[in-house]
């Protein structure tokens, strides 16, 4: 592969997931306009778009053309905002902003809100589901669909979010810890990546690979945050920093200390790397890709 510039790889995405995102969903003055203008305001108030490129990069390493992905990964961030929208509820997290911006229920009410991430959710499967546009069979839609949910439900984003709630003010294990961020964050990081290889018809060594590339880059995406959180500013990083701190919240440096947080993110780059060893250069973007998670600002 020719030289690879990482952030302008990225910045094309972006713009192809953001284009893509803007036909698919409903415009402000569909009605209920207060309700698309909620699901509209939260999508697109910035985001790197990290889970859709990562289905596309998945993709691209196992050698399918990215274009034929462009629905199912723009469902990714559907689902991830419909996440943030609920995590910085009052009830949940209770954060004032979100990429700089003011969160979605400090903008449209918190009913609105919970029914906008209920929306996109819901939005974001009937594109998955769709059959008869698609450049792919509905076994594979549903084996799709099938590993979406399950990083989606009790056993995945909601049951980490769950046990993080719960955990809150308390001592907790290691053990426990790991299952809260594996569960909360990495958990749709590692089903977008193979989101992009089931898509791409990846074989079983492949899927493997793949499988254990996306928990290692979903947990160390999440150490990544816990440390900025104590590191970084609330200009960078477009939302309230500290807060972790003050909510008693189970993290990484609080349990084990920055430099030992630090050392996990490394080795968890390192085993995201070696995951992934056995393809070739088309996967140059998803080894770029980890490495900025771990060397991001915000």
């Amino acid at each position: 592969m020719k030289y690879f510039d990482v952030k302008t790889y990225l910045k094309e995405k972006k713009e192809l997931v953001d284009k893509t995102l803007d036909n698919i969903l409903p415009k402000k003055d569909c009605f209920p306009p207060q309700l698309h203008s909620a699901m509209r305001y939260c999508l697109f108030s910035g985001g790197k778009r990290l889970r859709p490129i990562l289905v596309l990069a998945a993709a691209e390493a196992v050698g399918e053309d990215q274009h034929k992905l462009l629905k199912e990964a723009c469902a990714l961030e559907m689902i991830h905002t419909y996440t943030l929208i609920h995590d910085d509820l009052p009830s949940m997290d209770n954060d004032d902003y979100r990429r700089g911006h003011l969160t979605t229920h400090n903008v449209f009410g918190e009913a609105i809100a919970v029914l906008a991430g209920d929306a996109l959710q819901t939005e974001a499967f009937s594109i998955l589901s769709e059959t008869e546009k698609s450049c792919f069979s509905p076994e594979i839609k549903i084996k799709v669909i099938r590993l979406i949910t399950a990083a989606c439900g009790s056993r995945g984003i909601i049951g980490g979010q769950t046990v993080d709630l719960e955990s809150e003010g308390k001592e907790i294990s290691m053990e426990l810890l790991d299952y809260i961020h594996s569960h909360k964050t990495a958990a749709l990081i590692t089903a977008s990546v193979l989101t992009g290889a089931v898509l791409a018809n990846a074989d079983k060594d492949q899927l493997t690979d793949l499988n254990n590339y996306g928990d290692a880059i979903g947990l160390a995406f999440q150490i990544t945050d816990d440390i900025l959180d104590i590191t970084s500013s609330t200009e960078q990083m477009g939302k309230t920093v500290g807060k972790d701190q003050r909510m008693k919240k189970a993290t990484y440096p609080s349990l084990v200390g920055l430099d030992e947080a630090s050392r996990l993110q490394q080795e968890l780059y390192k085993k995201s790397i070696d995951a992934i060893s056995s393809f070739d250069e088309k996967a140059k973007p998803l080894r770029e890709i980890a490495k900025l998670i771990i060397e991001r600002k915000n």
